[in-house]
């Protein structure tokens, strides 16, 4: 009788984590939609990496002028880690770095596409190329330069760049 009753009391108990679960992740989901941001879609060329991104419909990004960001000509904009995930492809990435090497760049190792990386100016998220995304979710993009060339000064400068890997409550 015992063995019934422990049965049933462990049948129930998963059930309420299974439901309180549910309602964590529908109300995560409606959180985010309900402060504009929409799922995005993209990857790498050849489509070893694939990823998943939560940001607005309209996109501010940065075009650096810094030595690698204008040789492969990198625009991105910064979420934070929470709002990106990797879908697929961590072992097809390989990593550059230079310089102070907290910058990340991450590219695929069979076509060479970097679809993301993680910036020096924010390390605990992450800079999204747009022009990886899939279509149909990006409704405009507003170009900002920044001045890479003279980094530490552009980032003491710059009102918002390093806070934009983080989690916004609102």
């Amino acid at each position: 009788m015992e063995k019934r009753t422990e049965e049933k009391r462990l049948l129930m108990l998963s059930s309420t984590c299974y439901v309180s679960f549910t309602y964590i992740l529908y109300f995560s989901l409606l959180n985010r939609e309900s402060r504009g941001l929409v799922k995005h879609t993209g990857g790498c060329h050849c489509g070893a990496v694939r990823f998943e991104v939560w940001a607005p419909h309209d996109l501010h990004v940065f075009h650096c002028n810094c030595s690698v960001c204008t040789k492969k000509q990198n625009n991105h904009f910064i979420v934070p880690a929470s709002r990106f995930k990797l879908l697929q492809g961590d072992s097809h990435l390989t990593t550059y770095t230079f310089n102070t090497h907290v910058a990340k760049h991450l590219f695929c190792k069979t076509c060479g596409v970097q679809s993301f990386y993680k910036p020096r100016s924010n390390p605990d998220g992450y800079g999204v190329c747009p022009h990886c995304l899939d279509e149909g979710t990006v409704r405009k993009i507003t170009m900002e330069n920044f001045n890479g060339k003279e980094w530490e000064v552009s980032m003491d400068q710059h009102e918002t760049i390093r806070n934009m890997s983080i989690q916004s409550l609102t």
